[in-house]
C-alpha cells in the first residue's frame, strides 16, 4: 500500500455541540451559523470550510477553520441561550489525519470494526468508532480519501499506527 498517503496531524477547529438534535430551533441556528444542513444519522455534511458530523443521537461535531472555533462556539451558545445545549470548543483536544490513495480503505480496515467495503461505506459516511484500540471517528471525503479525528493525547500513537498500517504488507481485501 505504498501509494497510500498519511497526512497529519493537522489542527482544525472543532466544536462539540450537544442538545436535542430534533429541536427545530437548534437545527435552524446551527444551519444559520455554519451554512450546513444537519446531517442524517452516521453521516457528515460539508460545505466549504464548515462541516457537521453526526456523533450520537444528541451530539454534532462542528468542523471549521481553527481560528474561528472559539468565536463560533460563543456565538452558538449565545444564539441557543433559550435551548438546552452545550457548545464546547474542543479544537485543542483533537487532531485530524487524512488517509489518501487507493489503499486508504485497507489502512482503516486493519484497525476499525467498520464494514469498509466500497458498497457499504461511501462518500459522506461517518463513523465514530475505535482504531487500534483508541477512540476515533472518520469519514470518506472523496473516492480514495478519508479524514480521521482522534484525541490529541493519542495523536503520536495514531500517527505511528497509520504509518504501519499503510506500509506494504498483507491487505484485507477491500481495494478494487
Amino acid at each position: 500500500m505504498s501509494e497510500t498517503r498519511i497526512i497529519g496531524p493537522e489542527r482544525r477547529g472543532m466544536i462539540a455541540l450537544r442538545g436535542e438534535l430534533g429541536d427545530a430551533a437548534l437545527g435552524a441556528v446551527v444551519t444559520e451559523v455554519t451554512g450546513v444542513a444537519q446531517p442524517d444519522v452516521r453521516r457528515i455534511a460539508e460545505d466549504g470550510d464548515f462541516a457537521l458530523a453526526w456523533m450520537s443521537p444528541d451530539e454534532l461535531l462542528v468542523l471549521l477553520p481553527f481560528e474561528q472555533a472559539a468565536d463560533t462556539a460563543a456565538m452558538l451558545s449565545s444564539r441557543l441561550a433559550s435551548v438546552h445545549h452545550l457548545a464546547a470548543d474542543v479544537s485543542d483536544a483533537r487532531s485530524l489525519f487524512r488517509i489518501e490513495g487507493p489503499g486508504a480503505r485497507e489502512v482503516l480496515a486493519k484497525g476499525a470494526p467498520v464494514d469498509l467495503a466500497p458498497d457499504r461505506f461511501g462518500r459522506g459516511d461517518f463513523r465514530r468508532t475505535r482504531l487500534g484500540q483508541v477512540a476515533a471517528a472518520f469519514w470518506m471525503h472523496e473516492d480514495a480519501g478519508f479524514t480521521l479525528v482522534c484525541f490529541r493525547s493519542v495523536e503520536d500513537f495514531v500517527a505511528r499506527w497509520l504509518a504501519r498500517a499503510a506500509a506494504p504488507g498483507a491487505e484485507v481485501g477491500l481495494s478494487d
